[in-house]
Parts: structure tokens; sequence; C-alpha cells
């Protein structure tokens, strides 16, 4: 953390400078933002960015080795394989906590993902803050390797829409107007002219999908997906004319087993010095402490099914073990001081993007997550301020 810059900040804020933040981020699209926002961003040291961005490229690295294509084989549940893979990801997000190693804030991961996160509604909340906070520098960015706004859009144009026209091209989530995220869904639209689409308005024709654009029937060349499985899952009751088995005559950004491929499952074989010591639970050693681990179902999403207090009787009731790793359990350090007394913690999100014959993937933002809490999740956080979504800013 930037001592200099954040002791600027704190003297600086009024709870009005919030206020016209939060006009600002739930007013400019025609979606607000349905989750809590930080009053502040966090500000890094030159020399943490370079260290975590050292970090994420390290494990980026990791996954396109043929080692990690081997241990990546069996990721995928054999109902939920979708046809016509990508020779890679589209996206990469890792997650780490920001931890404490001596005197020294340290990344160390948590998680890590091959799907797409909130890469509209971040550059949105980039400009809301430099236009609440003008006193912050504007050579402050949340960018990485001199990437600007619009080479960060244009990156963005190049990975999900490519070649085809904007109309031929949807972003797909189940009901997206309700999803927690519909406001990234409104930045996209705004920054790329995609259309955000239910996955019951797809009609099938043969190996063609297509949808209603302004009374038109539009052929969908390119899938932007924002599907979860585990959510589609659990809504049997969806009436889809389509499978995502299927074999389409479309191209997913990014294609969904690499959602899988590139997850928590992964855990277990990336070992760095940023990693902490993963199993899965049917590998879980007989000298471990369960006490130390947490608990997590592989195929879940935003934290569903997490438990923070483990125990080897848990474990050997798991019905499927082979579906839930033990992770060792990693303290955030509380080192955001905020204007009650309490310090936040705060964990960042690098995240990459890897247009189709790019060779190598492009790291382009990050996201921040604030709590003071047990967790990152909105339970617990309630009613404290100084938490929730943010950005990280360093001096570009």
């Amino acid at each position: 953390m930037d001592p200099k810059l954040r002791a600027a900040f704190n003297a600086d804020f009024t709870p009005e400078k919030y206020a016209a933040l939060m006009r600002c981020v739930n007013e400019t699209e025609r979606w607000p933002a349905d989750f809590r926002i930080s009053e502040t961003p966090v500000f890094l040291t030159l020399e943490f960015t370079d260290e975590v961005t050292r970090a994420a490229n390290e494990i980026i690295a990791l996954t396109r080795t043929q080692e990690f294509a081997r241990h990546a084989a069996s990721a995928v549940p054999k109902a939920l394989e979708v046809p016509n893979e990508a020779e890679h990801p589209n996206f990469h997000v890792v997650d780490f906590a920001i931890c404490a190693e001596g005197e020294r804030l340290v990344p160390r991961l948590i998680e890590l993902q091959a799907f797409p996160s909130l890469f509209g509604f971040q550059l949105l909340l980039l400009g809301c803050i430099r236009k609440a906070y003008p006193a912050i520098p504007r050579n402050w960015t949340s960018s990485f390797g001199g990437i600007k706004d619009e080479a960060y859009i244009d990156l963005l144009r190049r990975t999900i829409i490519a070649d085809s026209a904007p109309e031929n091209v949807i972003l797909l989530d189940i009901e997206p107007e309700g999803q927690k995220t519909r406001i990234d869904f409104a930045a996209m639209e705004t920054l790329l002219n995609i259309r955000p689409v239910c996955v019951t308005r797809i009609k099938k024709r043969g190996r063609q999908l297509f949808y209603d654009r302004d009374g038109h029937e539009v052929r969908i060349e390119r899938i932007y997906n924002r599907v979860i499985f585990d959510e589609l899952i659990h809504k049997p009751e969806l009436n889809l004319q389509f499978r995502f088995q299927d074999d389409l005559d479309v191209t997913w950004v990014g294609h969904p087993n690499w959602y899988f491929r590139i997850s928590k499952h992964s855990l277990p074989f990336l070992k760095t010095e940023d990693t902490s010591p993963a199993f899965f639970a049917d590998e879980f050693p007989a000298d471990e402490n369960a006490d130390n681990y947490v608990l997590k179902p592989l195929y879940s999403f935003a934290g569903h099914g997490v438990d923070m207090e483990p125990t080897r009787q848990k474990i050997a009731a798991l019905e499927n073990p082979h579906e839930w790793i033990l992770q060792r359990k990693i303290e955030y350090a509380p080192f955001v001081p905020t204007l009650d007394g309490q310090k936040s913690k705060a964990e960042i999100r690098m995240m990459f993007v890897w247009p189709e014959n790019d060779p190598d993937p492009t790291l382009v933002n990050n996201l921040v997550r604030m709590s003071q809490g047990k967790m990152m999740g909105v339970d617990f956080n309630i009613d404290k301020t100084w938490v929730g979504s943010s950005i990280a800013l360093h001096e570009g």
C-alpha cells in the first residue's frame, strides 16, 4: 500500500464524494450496481504491483504446460462437455489474497478461472472514481503494461467480437436483467454494442442459433458466455431450444470447457511461492490437520458450498470426494486504514484477455474485493463500510 496517497485520500474523503461516486456508478448505465461498492480504491506500491503481476503471469504460464494439460484432462464432467473446444481460453482471472509476511504485503493465490469477469464494469468504475475523487493523480491507473482505455477496449473487441459484426455477437446468461452482474452487461453493451440475451430467448435451426434484435431475427456467430453451469443445472424449469452439448455452428468466447479445466480443479497442481497446499478430498494426506484447511466444491461459483471448518468426519462423508478440494487457509492482512478506526482486508483479481490469434494472454485490468469480516462475501460485511467491490490503482 502506498502510504502517502492512502493518507491523502483518507484526509480528503467526505460522504458527499462517496455519494457522487455512487451516482456515477448507478446512473451511467441502464442498470445500477446490485452489489456494494467500497468507498475507496486500493493504492499499490510499484513493488507490490510488480510482485502480483509476476505471480499472476507465473501461474498462467503453468497452465500452458503439457503437465497441466494432463492434469486438466479429467476436469470437465462428461455430461457437461461442449464440442469444438478452443485451443486456449479467451479469459484468465487469478485471485490473490493480500497477506502479510513480516513487514511486507504479499499476494497468495486463492482461486483462478478461465471465465470472464467484470471487464466492462471495472472500466466504468475507474472513470467514476476519477470523477468523484479528482485529487487522485491522473497517472494512477488500474491497467497494466501501459495499456490505455482505448487499447483496453480494442483488446476486448478483438477477443469478443473478432471479425464478426457486433449484431452477430451476444452476451449469454440466464435472465441477464436479474443477475447481480447486470451492470457489467450494460457496460459491455455500451462499449461493444453487444446485447445481453437470455438462454431461453435463443432459437435453433439446424446447427445455427438466432435471437431477436429490434424485431429482426439475427444469426448468432459468437457467444460471449457468462452462463455458469452450476446455475443452469439448478434451474431445470428453463425451456431451452438448444443444448450447450449440441454441435453448433457458433464460436464460444470463452469456451465452456475451459471454465472447468482452469478452476479450483487446478489448485492441487499449482505449486509456486505464491500458492498454498491444496488436495483433492480423496487424496488428503493422513498427517494433515483438517482444521488448517478450507473445504471447497469444485463445481460451484461465488463461494457456494465452501466449508470453513472441515473435519475428518465431514470429509469421509462426502459422496464424491474427488469433486472437492481442501486448500490450506490463508490469512488476509488488515491493511487499509478506514475512518472508523478499523482496517479492511482485500483480495485482488488479475484479469487477462486472450484474442484467438494472439500468441499469449494480456494482463489488462484488476478487480478488488474488500472486507472486514471472516470472508469476502456480503453476509460477512453487513452494516460495515469501506468494504465491497473496488479497484487497485498504481502509478503508471
